[in-house]
């Protein structure tokens, strides 16, 4: 049996890997989307299964008016004493000189809850994680942030022992371990204690191309004890262009009942435009920074070395020991509404779906128009991952707009500033019609596009329902529409994909850490509550290859260059 990477495929970034007993889990990153921090189970490390959102209360997370990629940064999962421990970092600010952030923990004696109230810890820095030592002490391990202009904002690696009789830090314990390399900007750090001696991983060079993985191990915990492993980094894909996987490095380690290693780390498969040289740019990561599993093996000398080099393999051999875990072919998923909760692979935006937003069950969506899909604070939508480069996505609608500020169908959707949308609205005439805008970036370089302007196809009268479709291929997507949901109209429209990706927003914006999304969404931003009902919503993916035939296929390369 054989690991084929990515093992969480589009954005599911950040890993922290842990084992309890004969089960995996792995906790991610979520951002500004809530609920907060995923976690993902396996007892083979092949076959992945979504089992929990952890933050689904504004008691554990409240990210209302967040910056976009701000949020749920870099989460810790734990085992000791008996329970379950989530370390999270809450980050207020992505632009500019300040990164205001609060650390939180909470516990739990089961992955599925209920988990305790949030302790506030600290705000020193992001990527912050626990480590329990084997004398019973505990110590916070994370990313010091450093606002000051003449200094690097990345101040190492903070340890500060954690005191679980108060359940607070105690500052004054505070001291730097680990300064990091000459790449600079270290973050994400895990601590181990193996074999008697404490081993340090920790990510530098940025979740871009530049990213990896280093090493770092000392006999003590003293300030500035750790020394960097030789022939390092330990894990990179910045000299390893032509890899199928990219950008790998932060992530955590785990052994196997039977003893093996493993390393989790975030990833990506970038992809480049037929004109495009395949070196500059290096790619469009349109399924965001997924996670990818290495095996490990310990040298002679007792460091840790992934195996097959330092650039890692898309397939990669599975514990001995494996217990082989149920789980679906693929992320396809298809919602009649039929639950008065939804579906566990939704999302909203900074805060939970309540009566403000709309409800659902008894067979239908209903949506109540807020805000634009550019704002941060009152936003109607509902959306989910793309986890495929292939995909149909369908939906059925019925909506009649006050006038052309109310919207409601079907989007694309990374971010505030880089989305498109199918929609119904109205025009200056009074009449229903569709419209596809798109927004391409922010304030820097971007603008919003309405591509049918006055041209927009009319909606028959006496019509009740409007279907929409958004068709994936990999480097571009376009809508489609139908009055009947059988005969389909071309838009003609069709969209670049890579606008929806890291390394476009990347250019645009600070914050770029997430993800393509499509999803559904209603919009009145004139405050009267125009309402949308959607029927259904169907997302079916087709593969990650398109063959010469045409059809779709799951077979993966070792080359990202298909």
């Amino acid at each position: 049996m054989q690991i084929q990477n990515p093992v969480l495929p589009g954005f599911n970034s950040d890993p922290s890997i842990i084992r309890v007993a004969d089960t995996y889990y792995i906790a991610t990153s979520t951002f500004e989307w809530f609920p907060g921090v995923r976690i993902h189970a396996s007892q083979d490390l092949v076959h992945w299964n979504l089992v929990k959102n952890v933050l689904d209360t504004t008691t554990l997370l409240d990210m209302k008016g967040n910056p976009s990629s701000g949020g749920i940064w870099a989460p810790d999962l734990s085992y000791a004493d008996g329970k379950f421990w989530l370390i999270f970092t809450d980050v207020k600010i992505t632009d500019g000189s300040f990164k205001d952030m609060k650390n939180y923990l909470t516990t739990a004696e089961s992955i599925e809850g209920p988990w305790s109230d949030p302790i506030l810890v600290n705000g020193v820095g992001f990527d912050a994680s626990l480590f329990h030592d084997d004398d019973g002490r505990k110590y916070l391990v994370q990313q010091t942030w450093d606002h000051r202009e003449y200094h690097h904002p990345f101040d190492g690696i903070t340890l500060t022992e954690f005191d679980t009789t108060t359940m607070k830090l105690k500052p004054e314990t505070a001291r730097t371990i680990w300064e990091g390399t000459e790449v600079k900007l270290v973050e994400g750090p895990h601590l181990y204690k193996i074999k008697g001696q404490y081993y340090l991983f920790a990510a530098e060079g940025g979740t871009i191309f530049t990213h990896q993985e280093v090493v770092a191990r000392s006999q003590t915990l003293d300030a500035l004890s750790f020394e960097r492993e030789p022939e390092g980094p330990f894990l990179t894909n910045f000299d390893t262009p032509n890899a199928y996987l990219q950008k790998q490095g932060h992530g955590a380690l785990v052994d196997t009942p039977g003893g093996e290693w493993y390393y989790a780390s975030l990833s990506a498969r970038p992809w480049n435009h037929p004109t495009e040289s395949a070196t500059d740019p290096r790619g469009w990561s349109t399924l965001g920074r997924e996670s990818s599993i290495q095996k490990v093996e310990w040298d002679e000398a007792g460091w840790p070395r992934v195996v097959g080099g330092h650039g890692g393999s898309t397939f990669v051999e599975a514990p001995k020991d494996a217990i082989l875990t149920d789980a679906p072919a693929d992320h396809s998923q298809h919602d009649d509404f039929t639950d008065d909760k939804l579906d566990i692979n939704w999302n909203t935006l900074r805060v939970p779906f309540t009566e403000k937003m709309g409800h659902t069950g008894a067979g239908k969506l209903v949506l109540r128009g807020q805000g634009s899909l550019a704002n941060t604070f009152d936003l109607s939508l509902i959306a989910r991952r793309w986890q495929a480069f292939y995909f149909d996505a369908e939906t059925k609608v019925k909506f009649d707009p006050y006038s052309y500020q109310a919207m409601a169908g079907l989007t694309n959707y990374y971010n505030h500033s880089h989305w498109s949308f199918i929609f119904i609205t109205k025009n200056d005439d009074g009449k229903n019609v569709i419209e596809v805008g798109e927004n391409k970036g922010g304030l820097r370089n971007g603008s919003y596009t309405s591509y049918f302007k006055d041209d927009a196809p009319v909606i028959p009268e006496g019509t009740e329902y409007v279907w929409f479709k958004s068709e994936n291929r990999k480097e571009s997507y376009t809508y489609y529409y139908s009055f009947d949901g059988q005969n389909w109209i071309a838009t003609g429209i069709t969209l670049d994909a890579a606008v929806l990706s890291d390394d476009y927003v990347v250019r645009e914006y600070g914050g770029f850490f997430t993800g393509a999304y499509v999803g559904l969404a209603a919009v009145d931003y004139s405050g009267y509550d125009s309402t949308a009902e959607f029927d259904f919503f169907d997302y079916k993916e087709l593969g990650d290859y398109q063959e010469a035939d045409g059809s779709y296929s799951w077979q993966k390369s070792e080359s990202r260059f298909y």
